[in-house]
């Protein structure tokens, strides 16, 4: 008995405890509800800021909301740790536009410097299932995911984005992946007949309630935290939307929901030792819906397992007569400010950063998104009190006097 109780508390000593105080670097507040992660385990501040974490490990993690993620040791002298706030502004960079030497990166770094845009959403797997950069996974590799990509030196890339102090977010696009299907039909989602089901531009989408598809994405997304981005936004994180498809499991609302949280869940505990961020990307409508609109995905399911929520608030995509407005694209402003205010009491406002349209308006009045529109948009986030923005250009073409105040 003497004996298990000396190895019991020989295994408690190995493990240290490390408390500390996070405040705002900017005013010194205590912050509560901060996330403090080793590799394993996390734990939250509490009002008061103060944290206390059991852990042999030296590194840690820290993720505020509204605030860019920290890494600290617990070597470290000074307990009260500091966090930099940051309202995300961020351009998308598509797939071809993310080589180091390309015209469109060197554009945005001009756009970057001389307005308040400071962050990137940079593809690093495509919906075609390809990544920007050579990664370690072997998987993807043997598929051929690395041939197409379009940066040779990604350590290169990560420098001078921090160089210049911008925040960087890797879209990572998740089941729907024409490369992971095509080479492994026995859980790509099938038409009724048994065959792969593609969609309108012909690529063929995984199943959601399949494992396999879950660690295949989460491990690019891993390749992508290790590079250094600070966050990953997983987009196509859904069910299609069409009716009629063969699932390895019934589909219904309920399982849809679990299967998303599953793989958020996993994301989670995967991607915990590198201090990223994860931020889920929704259809705008998610906003005005109570239930999964037969694709998995609702406000409350993502809140639980996920950091930021992105809602695609393009007014283009609202139909007539939504927002009892007959054009919603002619109404910038309100689409944004009415759609985040209709969740703020599901999540706070904090953890939602809107996508907003960069493109012209193509339903029926075509009309063209140029200075007011898009100052609109920024204006409504702004006014409903969001930690920011990401812009979407198809082109990831953008004017400095769209985005300069």
């Amino acid at each position: 008995m003497k004996t298990y109780i000396f190895l019991l508390l020989f295994q408690i000593s190995l493990y240290a405890s490390f408390s500390g105080t996070i405040v705002d670097k900017t005013t010194l507040k205590p912050l509560s509800d901060v996330i403090i992660s080793d590799t394993k385990q996390s734990v939250k501040s509490d009002s008061k800021g103060f944290f206390s974490i059991k852990s042999k490990e030296d590194t840690y993690f820290v993720k505020a909301y509204g605030y860019r993620p920290l890494q600290f040791s617990a070597n470290k002298k000074n307990s009260t740790i500091k966090v930099e706030p940051i309202t995300v502004k961020a351009l998308y960079l598509t797939f071809w536009g993310a080589s180091n030497n390309s015209q469109t990166l060197k554009n945005i770094l001009k756009i970057i410097k001389e307005t308040e845009a400071n962050a990137v959403v940079v593809d690093v797997k495509n919906e075609y299932g390809s990544t920007s950069f050579l990664t370690s996974f072997e998987q993807a590799n043997n598929y051929g995911a690395h041939k197409n990509r379009t940066n040779r030196d990604i350590e290169k890339f990560i420098q001078t984005m921090k160089a210049n102090n911008i925040y960087t977010i890797a879209r990572v696009v998740t089941f729907k992946d024409e490369l992971q299907a095509s080479h492994n039909p026995d859980y790509a989602i099938k038409n009724l007949d048994g065959e792969t089901w593609r969609n309108h531009d012909n690529m063929a989408w995984v199943d959601p309630y399949d494992k396999r598809s879950h660690e295949y994405t989460i491990s690019i997304a891993e390749e992508a935290a290790k590079v250094g981005y600070d966050e990953i936004n997983f987009d196509y994180i859904r069910f299609p939307a069409k009716t009629d498809l063969l699932y390895s499991k019934k589909h219904t609302q309920e399982n849809r929901i679990k299967a998303i949280e599953e793989f958020l869940q996993t994301a989670q505990n995967r991607l915990r030792k590198y201090g990223v961020f994860i931020s889920v990307d929704t259809y705008g409508n998610i906003c005005w819906s109570d239930d999964d609109n037969n694709i998995g995905q609702t406000v409350e399911s993502f809140a639980k397992h996920a950091d930021y929520l992105a809602p695609m608030l393009y007014p283009s995509g609202f139909s007539s007569g939504s927002f009892y407005f007959t054009h919603p694209a002619d109404y910038p402003y309100e689409v944004i400010y009415r759609s985040i205010s209709n969740i703020k009491k599901r999540i706070d406002t904090k953890r939602v950063r809107p996508w907003l349209q960069y493109f012209k308006d193509y339903t029926s009045k075509k009309r063209e998104y140029k200075r007011d529109e898009i100052q609109e948009q920024i204006k409504a986030t702004e006014d409903i009190n969001t930690v920011g923005w990401m812009m979407w250009s198809p082109s990831s073409k953008y004017h400095i006097n769209y985005l300069s105040k």
